[in-house]
């Protein structure tokens, strides 16, 4: 019977504290409602910013943007991501103005919203592709130099197989223009081995084929036989 009434003593016991107490325990239960409360309304309100910003992404993409140039495409997309930041379509919206800016030639613009990436997304799944993006605008603008140190970070950071590699081309690249031959060969190299029979692997085959005959002293590779037409 003692155990039994245990509990009720302990309630009689604790009920005179209650008593002298219940004002600030009222005011602590209406803090934690309160911030319950404010929880509840961001989170809500953050999931509602997440659908819009995905509804505005989705109905930019299904529009008829035939009459735009890839400059005016980029400015409606990067519109999205201004709108919207911090949200998955604003992100993406993000980098898809940077590409467009970048395929219409305009490599000084395209540089700065891939880097605006970069910065504002830092942990993006996209974070490899951006980077490549920021190194291929450095690069087509004569910036040498700033787009080795991009490509040397990507294939020496990321894990993602096609972004590292074709980082470890476009640094290649740079190497064939600088006359660093011997460089160049060991980077696509690593691209054969690292993805062999791809396409991309094919080009670097037969990039290593041209350095052999400028070059006929160069370390060479046996070049996969996979037809592959090369980018110009």
């Amino acid at each position: 019977m003692e155990l039994q009434d245990a509990p009720a003593t302990f309630l009689f016991k604790l009920w005179p504290w209650f008593e002298a107490n219940k004002t600030r325990l009222m005011a602590a239960g209406g803090i934690v409602i309160v911030a319950a409360g404010v929880i509840y309304f961001y989170t809500w309100q953050q999931n509602q910013k997440q659908i819009t910003a995905g509804q505005a992404l989705t109905q930019l993409m299904l529009s008829d943007q035939r009459s735009a140039g890839p400059g005016q495409q980029a400015s409606l997309f990067l519109k999205i991501a201004r709108d919207y930041p911090n949200t998955t379509a604003g992100e993406r919206a993000l980098l898809q103005s940077a590409t467009l800016l970048f395929e219409a030639g305009n490599y000084a613009d395209a540089q700065t919203q891939f880097q605006e990436f970069l910065n504002q997304y830092p942990s993006s799944f996209f974070a490899a592709q951006a980077s490549l993006g920021l190194a291929s605008s450095q690069d087509a603008q004569g910036k040498a130099d700033l787009a080795a140190g991009t490509y040397q970070r990507i294939y020496n950071t990321y894990t993602e197989e096609m972004p590292v590699n074709m980082a470890r081309f476009g640094m290649a690249q740079i190497n064939e223009r600088q006359g660093k031959v011997t460089d160049a060969i060991n980077l696509y190299q690593d691209i054969m081995r690292a993805m062999p029979n791809s396409p991309l692997a094919a080009e670097a085959g037969l990039r290593i084929m041209e350095l052999k005959i400028k070059q006929p002293s160069a370390s060479t590779v046996t070049t996969p036989a996979v037809s592959f037409k090369p980018t110009p």
